[in-house]
């Protein structure tokens, strides 16, 4: 079973979550936690923010209450260092500010996420390696280079969409295996209305992407790797406990 908590959110112009459309109109996403349930380890797959903006025009923005790491752990139990493995999708600091908290996890990453979080391009601001140092001088972290299978009903599949290592997690679930998009898009990416079908796209890519050709294939087949496609940051899963 995988519990969505939200743990953070952002307010932006909604072209940043599909690209080339949408420009011009404000849009609050979720940040979220995903805490997956079963077998004898406890895993979330990213962390979230530290410090969350929370406030009621927030909340009512996307559907659900905002937690900070420690009160959203809570919710099932759990404390921060009761964590046992970390599967990140990506290195952007909203998906890892929490890391350090958890002293006793195993952290998987992709190579590409760890080169890229120590060397920035300039365009991509959003890598900050505070949120890492810790655990990497901890020992904390295990690197990947491809597609891995985690534990078993657990798979990191590398989809470099949103970032260069970016990994969708492939949860076996009882209703059927669920992927946790290893890039930042919305349900709209992988359903777009009307006008964009009527231009031949199926999905629409990120709105922050490596290659947006690359990307659209990536979203496409992503689509077709399970029962289940979690956008990463859609709302509609802010006030959903349980999904599998």
């Amino acid at each position: 079973r995988i519990h969505p908590i939200v743990m953070g959110t952002k307010v932006f112009d909604k072209s940043m979550m599909t690209y080339q459309q949408n420009a011009g109109t404000e849009y609050t996403i979720p940040i979220y936690s995903w805490y997956v349930e079963g077998g004898e380890y406890k895993i979330l797959v990213d962390t979230g923010e530290m410090s969350p903006i929370r406030s009621d025009a927030r909340e009512k923005a996307i559907g659900g209450k905002i937690y900070t790491f420690e009160e959203g752990l809570e919710r099932w139990g759990l404390s921060p260092e009761e964590i046992d493995v970390i599967i990140h999708t990506h290195l952007h600091n909203d998906h890892c500010e929490n890391d350090y908290k958890c002293t006793n996890a195993a952290i998987y990453v992709h190579e590409k996420e760890l080169e890229h979080i120590h060397t920035p391009h300039p365009l991509d601001f959003r890598y900050l390696d505070d949120f890492i140092e810790d655990v990497e001088e901890n020992g904390q972290l295990r690197i990947l280079t491809g597609d891995t299978e985690i534990l078993p009903g657990i798979r990191a599949v590398h989809t470099p969409a949103h970032t260069e290592g970016g990994m969708t997690i492939l949860v076996d679930t009882v209703e059927g295996r669920v992927a946790i998009t290893g890039f930042c898009i919305i349900q709209e990416n992988l359903d777009p209305p009307a006008e964009v079908r009527a231009m031949e796209m199926e999905v629409i890519p990120p709105g922050t992407c490596v290659n947006a050709n690359a990307a659209y294939d990536i979203l496409l087949k992503v689509k077709q790797m399970a029962d289940i496609v979690i956008p990463l940051h859609d709302p509609a899963y802010a006030a959903v406990d349980t999904i599998g």
